[in-house]
């Protein structure tokens, strides 16, 4: 699998924002027309979008539909999305829109078993888990509550329900601009079979590159490329060389 750089446009009240730790009300930047932002992002060559509806995160349902359904409508780019996404009508509501991969995460933590009816019906590489960790354990609604297990565990838990991939989403460093934690991704690329794409602190081309060498999938980008430390194009022109 090539490796994919994914700016991120995460949805909160209508806007584009991005969040310190995940945490409501500590916006990094909060700006007007999300779907302007995407096509800032394809302007520079990007070719894979991440998109998170964090409304539907926090309350458990898709707050943001409208808006993503519009991105998705006007892009021909690769889209993974995810928030909200609590149940397998919410799923195929996303994959039917034309979505190339939705995202379940607390869903999936609640019943596995989830993952491997969606898989049948779409193809497993439509659907994604994803394992967001605090302090090593992880978390589910919105990166509000700890299930006290570890990602490695519940990693190999979904490759075996049939998951095609897993994001792994580090909150203690997400959105401060303070560069990757490569360890926990390491171990978890080594676990297993499917791609992993990591998100979580990534901040300059280095980090890009130390994920990828690292034998991540792919690398999400948010906070960053919003305040300018990080530049898609430059980045993408990294990955070319």
């Amino acid at each position: 699998m090539k490796f994919a750089f994914f700016p991120a446009v995460d949805l909160r009240g209508g806007k584009c924002v991005q969040l310190v730790g995940g945490v409501p009300g500590t916006e990094v930047v909060a700006l007007d027309n999300p779907l302007a932002q995407a096509e800032r992002w394809i302007g520079e060559g990007a070719d894979h979008l991440h998109i998170i509806d964090l409304d539907g995160a926090i309350q458990g349902k898709r707050v943001n539909a409208p808006i993503l359904a519009q991105i998705v409508k006007e892009l021909d780019v690769f889209i993974q999305v995810g928030g909200g996404i609590r149940s397998e009508e919410d799923a195929r509501e996303l994959l039917s829109l034309g979505v190339d991969r939705a995202i379940l995460g607390t869903a999936a933590l609640k019943e596995p078993d989830m993952i491997l009816r969606l898989g049948e019906e779409h193809g497993g590489e439509r659907i994604m888990v994803a394992l967001d960790v605090r302090r090593g354990d992880v978390t589910t609604e919105g990166w509000q509550r700890s299930v006290g297990r570890r990602a490695v565990e519940l990693g190999r838990i979904f490759e075996e329900k049939g998951a095609g991939s897993i994001l792994f989403t580090n909150i203690d460093v997400e959105g401060r601009e303070g560069g990757i934690d490569i360890q926990p991704v390491r171990e978890l690329v080594a676990a297993l079979r499917i791609p992993v794409v990591a998100a979580g602190g990534v901040t300059t081309e280095e980090d890009v590159l130390a994920l990828r060498d690292a034998g991540a999938a792919g690398a999400v980008a948010g906070a960053a490329i919003y305040t300018g430390k990080l530049s898609v194009s430059r980045t993408l022109q990294a990955l070319r060389g």
